[in-house]
């Protein structure tokens, strides 16, 4: 008597069985934006002139005699509206018509557009203060550095960088609160693996961390002398090897150290077009194509609130 088995020729069984489910990568949390002062009067073109005025200084002065007049220095910071994004993709007819999973694929479309657009944004807003410092050089501003290659064995970060970090910043008058430091995770594996930080018999201010591990989400669970810690993939990788001093970072990334006060932001910026979507069918081609496009600048506005750690990422 014939029956049903799992023979290799039952036709009835499908060879490739394909899940309704689609899997789909995983994507780093955004956050640079809320680190930009927004300009908000620029009503058209693409070029905004700030003017700036600098500080007055003070003279001796000698009873009966002329006082001594100075004039105040300005300048103008120009700003310009320089990225135009777009990302695109289309589906055929053909492919629309034989393709299982055309309604999910259609529908991410547009979001993993967006997504593209709003990563292009965040790269670009960490690589505007790495790349308005001069490279190979220290970057002073009053007698402290902005620039430096990490003090960690094999130019990696230390705890001591962040205390340089926060001594250049009050250097440069710039306040002491809401400090910010943006690290590659090579960085925070070196911070969670440095000796000082793992004995907490000597260190019980260290305790938590240890004990809850270095970060939680995108924030570290306590800061380092004064700075909250945010991890980020996005940050400036250097394309050749960078010296300042003896030191050298040969496959450096750039961290940033700043305030994130309101009223001395490091980087301005603006969103001249908010990504926009657009669709039409092209008949020639016999496809479905999608556009998002994007307009927006971003500049360092406040150089001496900018401190920038290059440390190496293979020593992980």
């Amino acid at each position: 008597m014939a029956g049903f088995t799992a023979a290799s020729d039952d036709h009835l069984i499908r060879s490739l069985v394909w899940s309704k489910d689609l899997k789909d990568v995983l994507e780093e949390e955004l956050f640079a934006q809320k680190y930009v002062k927004m300009i908000t009067d620029f009503p058209d073109g693409d070029t905004l002139n700030i003017p700036s005025i600098g500080a007055m200084e003070s003279s001796d002065y000698t009873e009966d005699t002329a006082v001594r007049y100075t004039r105040m220095d300005t300048g103008n910071f120009t700003f310009t509206i320089d990225q135009y994004k777009s990302s695109a993709t289309y589906i055929t007819n053909k492919h629309k018509q034989d393709t299982y999973y055309m309604n999910e694929l259609v529908s991410s479309f547009v979001p993993k557009q967006s997504r593209a657009l709003m990563e292009a944004m965040e790269t670009k807003i960490l690589d505007v203060g790495p790349s308005n410092q001069t490279s190979a050089d220290t970057n002073t501003i009053n007698g402290a550095d902005h620039r430096w290659i990490g003090s960690g064995t094999n130019e990696t970060i230390a705890i001591t960088d962040f205390a340089k970090a926060k001594y250049a910043l009050r250097k440069a008058n710039v306040p002491m609160t809401n400090l910010v430091a943006i690290v590659d995770p090579s960085v925070e594996y070196e911070l969670s693996t440095l000796t000082n930080l793992a004995n907490v018999s000597n260190n019980p201010h260290w305790e938590g961390i240890v004990r809850d591990g270095m970060s939680t989400g995108m924030r570290f669970a306590m800061n380092v002398y004064g700075f909250d810690v945010y991890v980020s993939d996005f940050l400036k990788v250097n394309s050749a090897s960078e010296q300042i001093g003896t030191p050298t970072a040969a496959a450096g990334v750039n961290n940033l150290f700043f305030s994130a006060s309101p009223d001395v932001m490091p980087i301005i910026g603006n969103v001249r077009q908010a990504p926009k979507v657009d669709s039409d069918y092209n008949k020639d081609f016999q496809r479905e194509e999608y556009v998002t496009t994007c307009r927006y600048g971003f500049k360092l506005f406040r150089p001496e609130n900018m401190v920038c750690v290059v440390t190496d990422t293979d020593q992980v």
